[in-house]
């Protein structure tokens, strides 16, 4: 993939196309920043439509305009959530965004809701149509509050003068809506090369929420800490973010290997043998075909589909199969085994509360989201539900309550003990040689009637493929 000629760069809240001059100067002109001023701040503080979608719209027309070949596009806070859904557009095949090679996502807002806490939330929009003394000395709060280290004089009082001249209109609509908009399931999962940049110092946008609700997202991610930072990394260490940006277009992430696990020769010439019927085959041949590390899935959405690999990986290991993929695909397909606790909702419902729940309750427990614990307190969460002891309050994000989350965690054990044990692979390791009881035309076959004559105990039949565990007999 080419290098993007020109990166366009979308701003934080409060903030302009002038938040990017440090990283412009830092570059040099590879790539060539174009800042973007935003609807409501900066030179556009005029404009007037603030949803994430009208603000797409003014950088699409934007990109458009410019007619460059190949481009990437750098958001920061605010400005990320308006890259991704530009990246879904351009992916899903706009005209004016076919040449998007890279995206730079920097202490991005997220598709998911932004993690605010409601005080703050409060705090920031009380202030915003205050009187002038009141609203430059929240302004400079603002962006001392915002960083981990102080910045230079000139630089912060650049970010003062943003603020003040931002459009109340507009900073109340992100705080508001814009923030609050939930694009989880029209971003799903990108193929669009990504860098993912946290500060360390970040306390609501750091690398634990850049983990848990961004690189979901993301099929080709690297994400990197910045260690000493806050959330106005541009701002703070231009010459870092230069640097990282330079590398990732230098070694960007690569497609992923598709996951397929090996099944045994000797297992693939059963498969093929006549002692199989033809539909069983195309079933086994369906089940082995390799898992898309891209899948985007569809009954949940990218975020719970991050939290159930998570789980699954506590509950039943196994290499190369993405096994939350396929449950996501049976629970799409409404392909279940017919029955369910009366207690419990239908599955998809069931199973989207249920991991909601357990990251709720990390949340609670160790302030941090599920899929970023250590794997002894993922295993101390799962065993409560087990037990059925799990108990996360409403206002704090529990959606199923002990006894539920106890018999969806019976559920799961169940389906991906079956879903597991349907593939050839599994077949293989525990020596099930039971698909070969009989082909198309079982009269024929070469060497007699079909199914087994040998009955005793350790008498396999001949045909018999052995099993990968068994011991290996002198």
């Amino acid at each position: 993939m080419s290098e993007p000629e020109v990166l366009f760069c979308l701003h934080f809240l409060g903030g302009s196309a002038r938040s990017w001059g440090p990283l412009a100067r830092a570059l040099d002109g590879t790539p060539t920043c174009h800042p973007v001023d935003l609807p409501g701040f900066g030179e556009a503080a005029g404009r007037t439509a603030f949803s994430v979608d009208a603000m797409a719209d003014h950088v699409d027309a934007v990109i458009s305009a410019h007619k460059t070949a190949r481009f990437g596009i750098a958001g920061h806070s605010m400005g990320a959530k308006v890259a991704l859904a530009l990246a879904r557009r351009s992916e899903d095949g706009a005209p004016g965004l076919a040449g998007l090679t890279d995206l730079i996502l920097v202490s991005g807002s997220p598709p998911s809701p932004e993690p605010i806490p409601e005080d703050r939330r409060a705090r920031m929009r009380a202030w915003i149509d205050a009187d002038a003394e009141t609203r430059r000395r929240e302004a400079q709060a603002f962006v001392r509050e915002n960083v981990g280290s102080a910045l230079d004089p000139d630089t912060e009082a650049l970010c003062v003068a943003d603020v003040l001249r931002a459009s109340p209109d507009a900073w109340k609509a992100w705080l508001d809506a814009g923030s609050r908009e939930d694009w989880c399931r029209r971003i799903g999962v990108l193929r669009t090369p990504a860098l993912i940049l946290a500060g360390s110092e970040d306390a609501d946008l750091g690398p634990d929420a850049q983990r848990a609700l961004m690189a979901p997202h993301l099929a080709r991610h690297r994400l990197v800490t910045v260690e000493g930072v806050g959330h106005l990394l541009p701002l703070e260490r231009p010459e870092i973010l230069a640097a990282r940006l330079r590398d990732h277009i230098g070694a960007r992430p690569r497609d992923p290997a598709p996951l397929a696990p090996a099944i045994p020769v000797a297992y693939q010439a059963l498969i093929a043998s006549e002692r199989v019927n033809s539909r069983l085959r195309a079933a086994l041949d369906t089940r082995a075909e390799a898992d898309d590390p891209a899948y985007r899935p569809e009954a949940l959405d990218p975020v719970e589909l991050a939290i159930l690999r998570a789980v699954l990986a506590r509950v039943l290991p196994v290499e190369d199969i993405d096994l939350a993929a396929r449950l996501d695909r049976r629970l799409a397909a409404v392909d279940g085994d017919g029955w369910r606790f009366v207690a419990l909702p239908l599955d998809a419902e069931a199973y989207a509360a249920a991991l909601r729940t357990l990251d709720a309750a990390a949340r609670a427990v160790r302030g941090r989201p599920f899929v970023t614990l250590d794997e002894p307190y993922q295993d101390g969460l799962l065993s409560l539900a087990q037990r059925g002891e799990l108990t996360v309050p409403e206002r704090l994000g529990g959606r199923l309550d002990a006894d539920r989350m106890r018999f969806w965690f019976e559920d799961l054990r169940a389906d991906a003990t079956r879903l597991w044990l349907a593939h050839p692979a599994a077949l293989a390791r525990i020596g099930f040689s039971g698909i070969g009881a009989g082909g198309d035309r079982p009269g024929e076959i070469a060497d007699g009637l079909p199914g087994f004559g040998e009955v005793g105990l350790d008498a396999p039949e001949p045909w018999e493929p052995r099993s990968a565990n068994a011991e290996v007999t002198p």
